[in-house]
């Protein structure tokens, strides 16, 4: 009885101690939580898990693959039609929030790391992290200490109305523009985001101030999960912003490309008309690439040459803007007239196949044909 008595007692602390140690399972098994599967529990946030920051991180070609390669600056100003997603909701509205008050959450929180801005020879390496206590001081934003907070971790805390949203009215992207010989097609990813905040400067106009870099991959978890709408004649939101950001909905110039001696496109083009020049260029380049390398067919080249003429037509008539007005008038005059054509042509060839195809045969001739169909039928 002592015996059974004792083996009960064993069994109920063993339960108990169990109980107090923390476990999770893992592959079949139970192994003992560790500090680091606390930390990540604690950063994580909800609705964004390990496995699906793994699955947005988008893995470049291998450099064996690549035929081109080309780093492409652009600004976006959020005075576009087509870049006021990222800019509105102003304020925090059903949860929905922009596109500035997303990234500096993140950076704040430390789930998200942000890197120095260098103007040109950025690099993401845990050498250029920004201190984020020193980034708020340095741009203004009023902030408190959170709870929990150390010398070794420190944590802020931004209310809402700090957040200087109507400040940051641009935003530079790195876009790095690669040809894949495996799929033989161009492709562009955005690598990289800084929200540039606008403030009037020392002597007077407006000044721009680049905050720093965040890494696209890291932030593409929490932009999937952020749908809007485009217009104002849809409020349906149909695209999330990591969509907006792949699709290239945005519009932006090019105020940069990479080179040796670091230049921007102003000190390279100092001339406002260069300068457009050189940016069209560039963009037409990237985006035609891939089509110059295919020998076009036969309808595509006459397509092509009737466009050629009829632009320098409309050129030498005095059309200032012809790309507008002549394609409209190449589609609806010019191919109606074409199958007209074809048509005619085709009744008149039909009618003269029918007069010299039948003759009237003489009764000789009738008759013999008959004879002969008949004794082939009797073989």
């Amino acid at each position: 009885m002592k015996i059974y008595r004792k083996i009960l007692f064993l069994a109920v602390a063993l339960s108990i101690a169990a109980a107090g140690v923390a476990q999770v399972e893992s592959g079949g098994g139970v192994r003992k939580r560790s500090e680091k599967d606390k930390k990540n529990k604690e950063s994580a946030q909800p609705g964004v898990t390990d496995r699906m920051q793994e699955f947005f991180e988008q893995k470049g070609p291998h450099d064996a693959d690549l035929a081109y390669m080309r780093e492409i600056y652009r600004q976006i100003d959020l005075s576009k039609d087509e870049n006021t997603p990222l800019y509105f909701p102003e304020d925090v509205i059903d949860g929905q929030q922009n596109l500035f008050r997303t990234i500096l959450g993140l950076v704040v929180d430390g789930k998200v790391p942000a890197y120095e801005y260098l103007d040109g020879r950025e690099v993401f390496t845990d050498q250029y992290k920004v201190n984020v206590g020193e980034m708020l001081d340095r741009f203004g934003i009023y902030y408190q200490q959170g709870a929990g907070s150390t010398e070794r971790n420190p944590k802020f805390q931004i209310e809402e109305a700090d957040v200087p949203t109507t400040q940051v009215l641009n935003y530079y992207v790195i876009e790095k523009w690669e040809f894949d010989r495996r799929s033989n097609r161009m492709k562009m990813r955005v690598e990289a985001i800084c929200p540039v905040m606008n403030r009037v400067g020392d002597f007077g106009g407006e000044a721009r101030y680049p905050m720093f870099w965040v890494k696209y991959d890291a932030l593409r978890p929490w932009l999937a999960q952020q749908y809007v709408f485009l217009s104002d004649d849809n409020n349906l939101p149909q695209y999330s912003l990591d969509d907006y950001f792949n699709l290239g909905m945005y519009k932006g110039d090019i105020y940069k490309t990479r080179n040796l001696r670091n230049l921007s496109m102003m000190q390279m083009y100092p001339d406002p008309d260069d300068l457009a020049r050189a940016q069209d260029s560039i963009d037409n380049r990237l985006r035609n690439y891939g089509k110059d390398m295919w020998v076009p067919t036969r309808e595509e080249y006459l397509a092509k040459k009737e466009r050629e003429e009829a632009i320098a037509a409309a050129l030498a008539a005095g059309d200032t803007i012809p790309e507008r007005t002549v394609v409209s008038d190449t589609e609806d005059t010019k191919k109606p007239a074409r199958t007209a054509k074809r048509t005619t042509t085709k009744k008149r060839t039909a009618k003269k196949t029918k007069v010299k195809s039948a003759p009237k045969p003489s009764s000789s001739s009738s008759s013999a044909s008959a004879q002969k169909s008949v004794r082939r039928r009797k073989k």
